[in-house]
């Protein structure tokens, strides 16, 4: 091995973006002596790994890595070890760096490891603009024209730092029919979406990419949470005349305070777990955007205590009516919520997504779904 090995952030910057993998497994035999490497990349519904190098899918310990996020050693018969380190790129999971090790690894190396995991995420993170390898990768089967648009749109499924950790999940991954997410950081304030275009497949789509990219655009303008539901209710209007509209809730958090903005408009709800408990956030609906020209919302508020998950779920979740059943957010949601007690965010999302899965019991879900959860960890 050598004693000082070429930065493995330079190389990355000067290969091909679709040869980022490659090129971090030459750096890691070459200088750390790594038999073999495999980069797994996580599916759309973060359930399967996607190896980039090999065609070894069948890894459970890298499975447990995406799931619990730490670092884990294994050692072999012959002595040598196997090591599983996440690719995590500001909170976003995109997937596991598995290793093949002479020896077990000391905590320098470790460390080094860690280092090098954390380069090859972020820089995995910038070549997907500008290259479809990775996201074809992620794909078993064929996205729907609206689904494509929409996972074109989506922020990432995760984002946190030490203050906080979001994460979202949409269902189903590869026919959706409006439902969305969207957050952005600026500073102490970290903005939250939730919204639901109306009608099916691309004109939904359609509306959701609209009220989206207008709130976007109002936010990136400085402009609170009124006047981005206010643009982004003119935007749908003037798209559809009134005809159809986007159902959102829009959440402005201060991450010092644990104050809550919020602009409720239409079917998305939001309820916060707190010491053991589960309750829904009281908001007054207001007018779904796009319904009337020229509409104008009103802030509510609330506020999140240390320690405190909230959680926004589509209509797609806590209307389900399966069968004619009661809906799900009536009882099954909360149950489910109780459940994610002892997971994080990234966890949780999926564990409420299971629950809706297992509550159709084989019935087809007749629309969408999305869920998103904070934890404010201050």
């Amino acid at each position: 091995m050598s004693d000082q090995p070429v930065p493995l952030g330079v190389l990355l910057r000067a290969a091909p973006p679709d040869r980022l993998p490659e090129v971090a497994a030459e750096h890691l035999r070459r200088h750390f002596g790594a038999d073999t490497s495999e980069v797994f990349l996580a599916d759309l519904t973060l359930t399967r790994l996607c190896p980039m190098i090999g065609s070894d899918a069948n890894d459970p310990a890298a499975m447990r890595c995406l799931g619990n996020q730490q670092v884990a050693v294994e050692l072999t018969a012959g002595g040598a070890a196997r090591m599983h380190l996440p690719l995590n790129s500001w909170g976003e999971r995109l997937g596991v760096l598995r290793l093949e090790l002479p020896a077990r690894p000391g905590p320098e190396l470790t460390e080094q490891l860690t280092v090098i995991a954390d380069e090859l995420a972020v820089a995995l993170r910038a070549a997907d603009t500008s290259t479809d390898r990775y996201r074809r990768a992620q794909r078993r089967a064929r996205l729907t024209m609206a689904a494509e648009l929409q996972w074109e749109l989506l922020p990432g499924r995760s984002l946190g730092d030490e203050r906080f950790l979001v994460a979202g999940q949409l269902q189903p991954a590869y026919d959706v029919h409006g439902d969305h997410f969207d957050w952005a950081l600026d500073g102490d304030r970290l903005t939250i979406t939730v919204l639901n275009g109306s009608g099916d497949g691309m004109d939904a789509a359609l509306l959701t990419t609209v009220a989206v990219n207008a709130m976007r655009n109002a936010r990136r303008c400085g402009s609170d949470v009124v006047e981005q539901a206010e643009l982004a209710s003119d935007a749908v209007h003037a798209l559809r005349g009134g005809a159809a509209h986007v159902a959102t809730l829009l959440l402005e958090i201060d991450l010092v305070s644990g104050q809550v903005a919020a602009v409720d408009a239409g079917s998305p709800r939001c309820m916060i777990a707190r010491e053991g408990g589960v309750e829904p956030v009281a908001l007054e609906q207001q007018l779904p955007f796009g319904m009337f020209p020229e509409a104008h919302y009103e802030i509510q508020r609330f506020r999140l205590e240390p320690g405190d998950r909230m959680l926004v779920v589509s209509d797609g979740v806590h209307a389900a009516v399966p069968g004619g059943r009661s809906p799900f957010g009536e009882s099954a949601l909360l149950n489910a919520v109780r459940r994610t007690r002892l997971q994080p965010a990234t966890e949780a999302v999926g564990t409420v997504m299971r629950g809706l899965h297992d509550y159709h019991a084989g019935i087809d879900p007749e629309d969408d779904a999305v869920t998103v959860c904070l934890d404010w960890r201050r």
